[in-house]
């Protein structure tokens, strides 16, 4: 398992101890004698550096570890995503591979509909975490792996999602772009471990598969439940995407000549994932791994 100490790592963590599998956790936080992370031992290590020492012998590899921010100098994105997964490879040469990618791996230039996995890598991207992530997936399919592209993962310990929708609420509005109407899916961290557990042991030893929650949400229905779980007196109000994406990119100018290392409030990126419709197929999940997830919700978000 890399990125144990991540969000999506310490939930596949957290899923294979209680099914008594023996797991080797790998992560960057710093490691002492006894740390575990979800009753696997754990074990720190950079990914960018080389291959683990040591490694040890296992059936399969969970892969979570990367950067997933979409906003920073690119060399540190790729020696995350890309460098990353060509030492993870070269650490385990024999195991079954599962390498957690993204659907960002899809075009950011136009809407996904229904999208399907035949549909990605592109030749362009909007940034270097799409980059780098599509150039991570070639590495893995070239050595036979498997590949899962989840969008917008979130439920307990979400570090993106839920706390950028509430970061964006001021006084009584949440400002978003689009018309509020456009579909898109969502995926629980549950769902996505369910994916990795049927990857890492199914009958499936290689391919790409889309991992999302049972069906597609209007985004609008989902800020409104977010809100309403986390008992915020606010109301979602849109910004046409028109307007929106001058706005972005001028924002993004100014702190890159700025040098500021924290990304504006509202990127081109930001806006591509929202503003338009980004679903996806998991039909090939669903036949091939056995994928049954559940629908969207964010029930309990007020403890998250």
């Amino acid at each position: 398992m890399t990125g144990a100490s991540g969000f999506v790592g310490g939930a596949v963590c957290r899923a294979l101890a209680a099914q008594g599998v023996t797991t080797y956790a790998f992560g960057r936080r710093p490691s002492t004698p006894e740390a575990h992370v979800g009753g696997a031992l754990y074990r720190s290590w950079d990914l960018t550096r080389g291959p683990v020492p040591d490694a040890p012998r296992v059936d399969a590899v969970v892969h979570c570890a990367g950067s997933a921010t979409d906003w920073g100098p690119a060399r540190m994105i790729f020696a995350a995503n890309l460098t990353g997964t060509r030492n993870a490879l070269a650490a385990f040469p024999d195991a079954r591979f599962v390498h957690v990618s993204t659907a960002s791996v899809y075009d950011p230039f136009r809407p996904s509909v229904m999208a399907r996995e035949d549909e990605a890598p592109v030749s362009r991207y909007m940034n270097a975490y799409g980059a780098s992530k599509a150039a991570a997936e070639r590495l893995a399919l070239d050595r036979g792996a498997i590949v899962l592209r989840p969008h917008a993962v979130y439920g307990p310990g979400d570090t993106t999602l839920l706390p950028r929708v509430l970061s964006a609420v001021r006084g009584p509005l949440l400002p978003a772009v689009g018309t509020g109407r456009q579909r898109i899916s969502l995926t629980s961290v549950g769902n996505l471990v369910q994916a990795c557990l049927l990857a890492a042991a199914g009958p499936v030893a290689s391919g790409v598969f889309n991992i999302a929650d049972a069906a597609p949400v209007v985004i609008d229905d989902a800020f409104r439940e977010i809100l309403r779980e986390r008992r915020i007196e606010a109301r979602p109000v849109y910004i046409p995407a028109a307007v929106a994406r001058p706005l972005a990119a001028a924002a993004e100018g100014a702190f890159l000549l700025a040098r500021r290392p924290e990304p504006p409030r509202i990127t081109r990126y930001a806006i591509s994932h929202l503003a338009v419709e980004r679903t996806l197929d998991i039909e090939a999940a669903r036949t091939a791994l056995g994928f049954d997830p559940h629908a969207t919700t964010f029930a309990g978000a007020a403890g998250w």
